[in-house]
């Protein structure tokens, strides 16, 4: 009597049954979320997403930019469900960082739905960063297999800029800003490992998110000290000096709109008050064209 060969059905079944629970639980997710994007967008509260190749460094990024310690493994699937959290920075308000399950190559069908569901969260992102191992020989065609499958789920239009991570592993790289020909951040060299270039990449993303921000010089009459006092409680002044005439000179960075409205409930307009004024933007950062 020859050997007895194995039956793989009762494996089938489960496979099916775990593919149904998979797919039910994934329906509860997907409203959930969908719950969540929408009071985020009434909050307005802008939505970083983190894409990127397996293996890239996305959670250990995601770990540096939010003070969190979420599991980071250089295994397939080390994140499987989105983690959002709450990122400071230096200018504005705060952020929402979501991380988001590595990308790899020839997919299991099996997989696929799955897959795509933990990037809902890209299709509603303000940006995406894309991680990409700058250490890895194939880094482009990584990056060419990520943005195939964001044009697949529909993300393929949300802007994205480029995070080339692991530069620790490299002879002689630093961290680094590169600029497109309208002075955009295109690209952003840094080592989520050891901390290198993160904060040059909060200050990127609190540029990106909050356009209206401006760097500039108030110049308050002596009898606006309510004014002053507001803008004090804000934290939005950097530094004071007084004029011989009793006007306080304040130097500050905030949001225009947050500004104007405070200038005109004193009584004030914002081109009498606002004496010098530029866009705020990331150090080193070319003037816009």
């Amino acid at each position: 009597m020859g050997p007895v060969k194995p039956s793989w059905k009762p494996i089938g079944r489960l496979l099916n049954v775990r593919i149904k629970t998979l797919r039910q639980r994934l329906e509860k997710v997907s409203a959930r979320r969908q719950q969540g994007r929408s009071a985020r967008r009434r909050a307005r509260t802008p939505i970083v997403s983190l894409v990127g190749y397996t293996n890239a460094g996305k959670s250990t990024l995601f770990n540096q930019l939010t003070g969190e310690d979420i599991y980071a493994a250089d295994q397939l699937f080390a994140t499987l469900d989105p983690t959002l959290r709450r990122m400071e920075v230096p200018v504005g308000e705060p952020l929402i960082v979501a991380d988001t399950v590595g990308f790899i190559r020839d997919l299991p069908h099996e997989l696929v739905a799955a897959f795509k569901a933990t990037l809902e969260e890209t299709r509603e992102a303000d940006v995406l960063l894309h991680i990409i191992d700058a250490a890895d020989t194939e880094r482009r065609s990584h990056a060419r297999e990520v943005n195939a499958v964001l044009e697949e789920i529909g993300a393929g239009d949300v802007p994205q800029i480029e995070i080339f991570n692991k530069i620790d592993l490299m002879d002689g790289e630093q961290a680094h800003v590169e600029y497109d020909a309208h002075g955009g951040v295109q690209r952003v060299w840094l080592s989520a490992m050891n901390g290198d270039g993160v904060a040059t990449l909060r200050a990127v993303l609190a540029d990106y998110c909050n356009p209206d921000m401006i760097e500039g010089v108030v110049r308050l009459p002596a009898d606006a000290g309510r004014l002053r006092s507001q803008l004090f409680e804000l934290g939005v002044v950097e530094a004071e000096s007084h004029d011989d005439d009793g006007a306080t000179r304040l130097t500050v960075t905030a949001s225009q709109t947050d500004l104007e409205r405070l200038v005109e409930q004193a009584g004030l307009s914002i081109d009498e008050v606002l004496v010098e004024r530029r866009a705020a933007r990331v150090a080193g950062a070319p003037a816009a064209s």
